[in-house]
């Protein structure tokens, strides 16, 4: 569960459900929240966050203790009063109007639960989720910008390396395409616009028999998990849209085996058939809209229900691309954890 406001003191999240003797530190958790962090580079938001972590509970000489796992990050740079101007207006696109006809009130303090600052604590939450699968299973999971606006990238996700997608600030790690993509961000900024993308995320290492059939699918829960995070539009595993123009004998992933254990020729399934892991990578792509936040003029109501207009002003992000990485990676990991849980759960059973 993650708690707190964009513009509020701070925000937090409580873990459940972690195993115990899982070795953790601040330092697991931070490396992580740096990647997400405002302020790192010019294509974001330049609000002033260290993004400091303290565990609060659950974590003792180093190890988790499989009791909740508490989790603070104090807001050190709010500014609410870039927001008094539209404190009675609703930002097209934004959950401001949504909010406030659900609960009859709203925090306008930047979009308040709704901000995309409450993805911080997230990926605090996925940090954990990281560490148990990489210590237990062997996971890795990467995240990287695939396309922002029409620019698209060239990357293999079954040979990707962290290095390659950390080397440039839009996480990209097609290098001559990063340069691209940095200056069509840094244009619409300048004309005070915004722009989206796709992050696409493998995942390797996942044993064959996760996940459940029917309603808790795996990539179900992946979609429902990726569709959560602020300003994500649409999901895709595997072949995605594009099976649609091939046929059954083209998009089927035939079974072989290698060195004592199946694989499939190809992945067009991304690892996932029937709701259940196949012991191949898991893959999958995350659309992103551009973020509502413009600096122009744009056609609004009041909470008056009268026609007004608005041109934001502040601190935000021109794309969210490089900072949703992290948050891709963090939900990743968690959905996987839980899944994990279940499976050991089922197997103790048998025995």
């Amino acid at each position: 569960m993650t708690w707190g406001e964009s513009h509020g003191p701070a925000i937090g999240v409580v873990i459940d459900g972690c195993p115990p003797k899982i070795p953790l530190s601040v330092e697991d958790i931070q490396k992580e929240l740096d990647r997400r962090r405002p302020g790192q580079s010019t294509i974001v938001t330049q609000r002033k966050e260290s993004d400091t972590v303290q565990i609060l509970s659950g974590v003792f000489n180093g190890v988790t203790l499989g009791t909740p796992i508490a989790m603070l990050i104090i807001n050190e740079d709010p500014r609410p009063e870039a927001y008094e101007d539209f404190k009675d207006k609703f930002r097209p696109s934004h959950a401001d109007y949504t909010y406030q006809m659900k609960y009859g009130i709203r925090d306008w303090r930047g979009g308040g639960r709704a901000s995309a600052r409450e993805t911080a604590a997230r990926v605090a939450a996925g940090a954990v989720a990281k560490k148990f699968l990489s210590i237990t299973y062997g996971i890795q999971i990467l995240a990287y910008v695939k396309q922002v606006y029409r620019i698209m990238a060239s990357v293999d996700p079954n040979t990707v390396t962290p290095e390659q997608i950390e080397s440039n600030i839009i996480r990209c790690p097609d290098q001559k395409t990063a340069k691209r993509m940095i200056k069509a961000i840094d244009a619409a900024r300048k004309q005070g616009d915004t722009l989206g993308g796709i992050i696409e995320c493998v995942v390797r290492g996942v044993p064959p028999g996760w996940g459940e059939p029917v309603f808790d699918r795996l990539h179900a829960d992946l979609a429902k998990a990726m569709l959560s995070i602020p300003a994500a539009k649409g999901f895709e595993i595997g072949s995605g849209f594009g099976c649609v123009t091939m046929k059954g004998s083209e998009h089927n992933d035939p079974f072989v085996i290698r060195n004592g254990r199946v694989e499939t020729l190809s992945n067009y399934s991304g690892g996932v058939q029937g709701g259940i892991t196949n012991g191949q990578p898991i893959y999958f792509r995350v659309a992103f809209k551009p973020v509502a936040t413009i600096m122009k003029p744009q056609q609004t109501v009041d909470i008056h229900l009268q026609n007004t207009t608005l041109q934001a002003k502040g601190r935000h992000d021109p794309c969210v691309l490089p900072r949703a990485v992290p948050v891709v990676e963090a939900m990743t990991a968690l959905v996987l954890a839980d899944h994990a849980l279940r499976h050991k759960t089922i197997c103790q059973w048998d025995k």
